[in-house]
């Protein structure tokens, strides 16, 4: 599973399409990845919140466990009861236009790609959020990323992928009056015909660089540096 997305709209765009009052605070990322301080939106709010995703940065250091917060599997979330209540209680949108994978391309080589969605450029992945005490007694927020099996145009990178949620899915996301049967009912992969893909530069892979040219096309590289005449 992918471990970096983008959110790079304007405000503008943020504010209509999800009927937002506010986003104070908001920064475009090209490189959002784990133990980031990302966007999402909470059921009933109109504002954006803003939460670590997965895990706090001085928590993150031990992979095996921080990858276990970055995600929850849909099928968890779907025979499993005692997860319903997170799912009643604690849903929000980690708003999103678009995500990146490495596709193989031999043994030991892998380009970079950026999924985009080609009906609506920016849409909200379906998550959910804790909250709880840091070392120092302070209050924090994190949030995991929902994930579905992969669709055709992802498996080749990963065998799963978020869960992606057109409009009049996000709005019942958000109600809270939305029922468990219905929200179980939103947790299936999202079209290979509402997706686009294309190769990027292999610097997604350092989550430190943040630019607005990680998302621009770029000639397939793998993550060595090497062109690929294979993608």
């Amino acid at each position: 599973m992918t471990d970096r997305y983008t959110i790079t709209t304007n405000k503008n765009t943020l504010l209509v399409q999800f009927n937002l009052e506010s986003i104070d605070g908001y920064v475009p990322s090209y490189n959002a990845a784990p133990a980031h301080i990302l966007p999402v939106i909470t059921m009933g709010s109109a504002g954006l919140s803003f939460f670590y995703w997965g895990q706090i940065p001085e928590r993150a250091k031990n992979k095996s466990i921080s990858q276990k917060l970055l995600y929850i599997d849909g099928e968890s979330l779907i025979t499993k009861q005692l997860l319903h209540k997170d799912l009643l209680e604690q849903r929000c949108l980690i708003v999103a236009d678009g995500f990146y994978g490495w596709k193989r391309i031999s043994k030991k080589g892998k380009v970079a790609h950026r999924i985009t969605f080609k009906e609506n450029e920016v849409l909200g992945f379906g998550g959910t959020w804790e909250e709880f005490e840091n070392d120092d007694g302070e209050v924090v927020h994190t949030f995991k990323i929902i994930t579905t099996p992969s669709n055709a145009l992802v498996d080749a990178m990963s065998p799963r992928m978020p869960l992606m949620l057109g409009r009049e899915q996000e709005k019942l996301w958000l109600d809270k009056e939305t029922d468990i049967s219905s929200l179980l009912d939103l947790i299936k992969p999202y079209s290979v015909s509402k997706m686009h893909l294309y190769t990027v530069s292999p610097k997604v892979k350092d989550p430190n660089f943040n630019h607005p040219s990680l998302i621009e096309p770029f000639a397939p590289t793998d993550q060595f540096g090497n062109y690929s005449l294979f993608d």
